[in-house]
């Protein structure tokens, strides 16, 4: 038995299934002595209907599995590079894959007997774009045992998007600037370096941000927001799954506990009536043993009746015969 194995077999279940068949699998790595095992098995998390949904995807679905991948490297490069027609190409294939692959989960929830809705369809299908963006969240996802599903912290460019104009800042003016680099004046009196005469000092006013370094300022901005908003949504949403199973895992220990308590019950009542019955038993085996010496008694009394009869039945004919031998000697003269 090793972790990977038992992994597999668990997160292969329905989540109504998961605790039981954990902790089964916890207690026979304890009791073959593996203390470690049954500790790192004791730990694996029962997972999220949609995060079953997306391993079950995985499982019975392997072929989906190489080109989402492929996918997911094409539109990384693609983003890094700001390749903006490929991207726009990209992400329109990317919509249709997520689509498509997201209802095609759904439907096999629904033939595996667990039948789910829009919304776990829509945590799918963010699973499945969170491993289109992320290297790390593919291979998780690729792995079939996710505990929840994958939120995309940072998505692509959408179809038909630009991609930021990257154009050299104007450097600002300084101590290091060239002479050549002074704005002409026209005024030939004018000595290198001296201001020109009634015009503000150019050198020492700041340079405006022009518009496209506003916009991709203002896009990181929200880029961080948005970020740190799903982080914030994600832990929030992991403090509500864990909350939710841990009292899941709760019930679940009652039911144990309670079910555990009827069966001792029920264990000792059944050995009261096994030790009534061996009781029973060997008084039964007492008085068995007590008829067996009183018949054995018995069996040697009649043997020795017998013996002493046959002496008697012997001891006659003899006496019989010297009778009879006496009456047929002749009677003297």
């Amino acid at each position: 038995m090793d972790l990977d194995a038992v992994a597999d077999e668990l997160y292969a279940l329905r989540p109504e299934e998961f605790v039981a068949a954990r902790d089964r699998r916890a207690l026979d790595a304890r009791r073959s002595g593996e203390q470690g095992l049954a500790a790192e098995i004791g730990a694996l998390r029962r997972p999220s209907l949609a995060a079953w949904v997306s391993n079950l995807l995985v499982r019975r679905e392997p072929d989906e599995v190489p080109p989402l991948l492929a996918l997911g490297e094409e539109l990384r490069r693609a983003h890094r590079e700001l390749d903006g027609p490929r991207l726009r190409r990209l992400a329109r294939r990317q919509n249709e894959v997520i689509g498509a692959l997201a209802r095609q989960a759904r439907r096999l929830a629904g033939q595996s007997g667990h039948p789910v809705g829009e919304g776990v369809q829509r945590e799918v299908a963010e699973t499945l774009h969170a491993a289109l963006a992320d290297a790390d969240a593919a291979r998780e996802w690729a792995a079939g045992r996710l505990v929840k599903p994958l939120h995309a912290t940072v998505g692509f460019p959408a179809a038909g998007a630009t991609p930021p104009n990257r154009r050299t800042a104007t450097p600002a003016s300084g101590p290091g600037k060239r002479a050549t680099d002074e704005e002409p004046t026209g005024d030939p009196d004018r000595a290198p370096g001296e201001r020109p005469r009634g015009r503000p000092d150019r050198a020492r006013r700041q340079t405006p941000t022009s518009r496209p370094d506003r916009d991709a300022e203002e896009e990181r901005r929200e880029r961080r927001r948005r970020l740190a908003e799903a982080r914030t949504r994600e832990a929030e949403r992991d403090l509500r799954e864990r909350e939710q199973e841990a009292e899941r895992d709760l019930r679940a220990r009652e039911q144990e506990a309670e079910a555990a308590e009827g069966e001792a019950a029920e264990a000792g009542a059944r050995a009261a009536e096994l030790e009534e019955r061996v009781r029973e038993l060997r008084d039964r085996l007492r008085e068995a043993r007590a008829g067996q010496r009183e018949a054995r008694a018995a069996a040697r009394a009649a043997r020795e009746r017998s013996r002493r009869a046959e002496q008697a039945v012997r001891e006659a004919r003899r006496r019989a015969v010297a009778a009879t031998e006496r009456a047929d000697r002749p009677t003297p003269g």
